[in-house]
């Protein structure tokens, strides 16, 4: 056998690469799997770019961040300054909503060479030959430039080669401005080009910052039995803006279908006056771009669309892709569908929960570009109507390959559109579906319960590769998931899973009503399914009850005010857990740039009883000076304390407040950066 050639089997630069190239740049951050998806990023953002960029021997370097919105033709291009063990460090800010692109462009830099060299030269006649290379290399440099520069430097270039005093020229040598030229005009001609353009998405501020509320339109009806519509959730809305909440989620709002259809409870013998669940969607009123006529009609959808937003509040829709077995798609393209072999279409399972009134489509089906184009079809629909928010049902059963297509080709004509994905699966695929276009994603977090759980996954969650592109969305209940922690730890856990959920992430949700009631009843023990569960019947509750003693809306609003006050609460990547010797109390905090608004938050875990611990706080962390006293402010009782140093006593009893939620006042802060986040 044939040995193999060790240098033609390599990878090793080919002869015919131009080997005066000597930079090698490697090692680039922020980067998603080797370039293959965007990261992400919110409008007015500042993207940092790191890399490792060296060379051969001694020589200087200069390095550039390069730049532009996708399809643009020229690079914008951003200076990267050397740190330590030749990594190199840039940044730009993304202005607009849509797709960009960066790179990065290195290469030997003569100049740069020449002037590290020139002050350190102390023999006469070494000063006066570095100064003629200058001389030609600055000249050089004119001759790449235009208009005043091209003189400016020219007028240098003959100045460092003329006969005044050496260390006068010298001084011209190591001006600012030559050192500003001269990288203007660098010669590029043995430039590195970093061997990919790494992709960015760049959406607008509710991607990073919002707050949702669960709502079923039907509930909201005038008075109990009577079916809601859209009208009537136009004055929920009042409610929900004063409250802090600034997406309103409705479950699908399609036509419900008959054959199949669920009773209460989830079950198989529904009564004449069963509404069935929102989720079986299709009769013989219309699909997925239909409304169920009781809801109202589109003019009133459009109505309901323009008040939302005049208090501030965006309209989101539950896109499932399935169908109630009189759905108009099965008669009309029954191969979009698995048949068994009595003839019957296979409706959905998880075993052993069954759904015997939706329809999964068969995406193996030879006709799948159609169906891909259908359901592409159905979120340009309701993107005319006026939603740009789509909370998607299940879409880890769906194609990847879909979704990487489908999110991109309406992000062409709606590029602030946002897509949440509902998927409680494995960590990898919801993962790939973030990475795919998936704006936000639910989450581990409603079963995340013990402080070494917390800390674990929201590390993961903030401070690892994933936050390049994943956005948690905390939710402490849903309509499919009461947990038990809520279904046994009474007021006090709904409280502290709140403010855990309004306080670790930027993003988060509650299914409204049932958590502002705190109703906590499961359909049996074991389930997480409510008791009654809105998913299959009307639930009226009057605004009388909602905001009466017993319910948690007053709490709610004060957090949402908290959130929107403080602008360290409005994003996920500064959070940073703290020491307390007690394994029943978290401690974390969030802050801004330069420390201007710092949060500190303590939850006690336990519902049940008072539970107390010395902190061990990172002050470094906080921007707090160790030598100093500061002020502490509790945002939710109102009260101030003075601490001192890392360790402060903390005691946090369930029933009066399960959590503080501190803005600290450092001496290291200004007057101004304090009252700005006061009020």
């Amino acid at each position: 056998m044939a040995e193999a050639n060790p240098i033609q089997d390599s990878d090793a630069q080919p002869l015919e690469a131009d080997g005066r190239k000597r930079v090698i740049i490697e090692g680039v951050s922020p980067v998603v799997d080797a370039g293959r998806f965007p990261i992400k990023r919110v409008v007015g953002e500042t993207v940092v770019v790191e890399a490792d960029v060296f060379t051969d021997g001694h020589d200087s370097l200069s390095c550039v961040l390069q730049y532009r919105r996708r399809g643009g033709t020229e690079w914008q291009e951003a200076p990267m300054h050397s740190l330590v063990n030749d990594r190199w460090h840039g940044e730009f800010q993304v202005l607009d909503v849509g797709l960009y692109e960066y790179t990065l462009c290195a290469w030997v830099d003569a100049f740069k060479s020449w002037r590290h060299d020139l002050p350190r030269w102390e023999q006469a006649e070494d000063i006066a030959l570095s100064l003629r290379v200058g001389a030609e290399l600055t000249e050089k440099a004119s001759r790449r430039a235009t208009g005043a520069d091209a003189q400016w430097l020219a007028k240098r270039a003959t100045a460092l080669a003329g006969d005044q005093d050496l260390d006068y020229r010298r001084q011209l040598g190591l001006d600012e401005e030559l050192a500003r030229l001269m990288h203007r005009h660098a010669d590029r001609q043995l430039a590195i080009q970093y061997e990919k353009t790494l992709g960015l998405i760049a959406e607008d501020e509710r991607a990073r910052f919002s707050t949702w509320y669960e709502l079923f339109p039907r509930s909201c009806g005038a008075a109990p039995g009577k079916h809601g519509t859209f009208r009537d959730c136009e004055t929920w809305l009042p409610r929900l803006a004063a409250m802090g909440f600034d997406v309103l989620y409705f479950p699908p709002i399609h036509p419900i279908g008959r054959i199949n259809r669920k009773g209460k409870n989830n079950t198989l013998t529904p009564g004449p006056d069963d509404v069935g669940s929102p989720w079986a969607i299709g009769a013989e009123e219309g699909g997925h771009k239909d409304i169920l006529p009781a809801l109202g009609t589109l003019g009133d959808f459009h109505h309901l669309v323009r008040k939302a937003r005049e208090h501030g509040i965006e309209l989101a829709l539950d896109i499932a892709l399935q169908c109630a077995p009189d759905h108009p798609y099965v008669k009309q393209h029954p191969d979009w569908f698995r048949w068994r072999p009595d003839g019957t279409v296979q409706y959905a399972e998880n075993p052993p929960k069954k759904y015997q009134d939706i329809y999964p489509f068969n995406f193996e089906t030879d006709d799948w570009k159609a169906l891909w184009e259908e359901i592409k079809s159905i979120f340009e629909f309701w993107v005319e109507q006026g939603v740009r928010i789509f909370r998607v049902d299940n879409p880890h059963t769906k194609p990847f390959a879909m979704w990487e297509w489908l999110i991109a080709e309406i992000k062409k004509t709606t590029p602030n559109a946002i897509f949440l994905a509902e998927a409680f699966t494995r960590p990898k695929v919801m993962h790939r579906l973030a990475k795919l276009g998936y704006t936000q994603s639910y989450t581990y977090y409603a079963w995340r319960n013990t402080k070494s759980e917390l800390i674990e996954y929201l590390t993961e969650l903030t401070q690892g590769p994933g936050r390049e592109y994943f956005r948690p969305n905390f939710w402490p209940n849903t309509p499919d998931i009461l947990t038990a922690a809520l279904q046994y730890g009474g007021r006090p856990m709904f409280m502290s899973r709140l403010v855990l959920a309004a306080t670790l992430t930027a993003n988060y949700g509650i299914y409204g009503p049932a958590f502002e009631m705190m109703e906590h009843l499961a359909v049996k023990p074991g389930s997480e399914e409510y008791l009654d569960s809105e998913k299959y019947q009307i639930r009226h509750r009057s605004f009388q009850e909602l905001d009466g003693p017993n319910s948690l809306r007053d709490f709610i609003a004060l957090l949402n005010r908290i959130r929107k006050r403080n602008p360290a609460l409005q994003a996920d990547w500064s959070l940073r857990f703290h020491e307390v010797d007690n394994e029943q109390i978290v401690c974390y905090s969030k802050t801004t740039d330069k420390h201007a608004n710092i949060i500190l938050v303590l939850v006690n875990l336990d519902p049940n009883y008072t539970q107390s611990g010395w902190t061990g706080l990172d002050l470094a962390a906080l921007g707090v000076d160790p030598n100093q006293p500061f002020q502490v402010h509790d945002l939710l009782t109102g009260a101030h304390y003075i601490w001192n140093g890392p360790r402060n006593y903390v005691e946090l009893n369930p029933h009066r407040m399960p959590a503080h939620v501190f803005r600290i006042r450092s001496s290291l802060q200004t007057e101004q950066d304090f009252d700005t986040f006061s009020g």
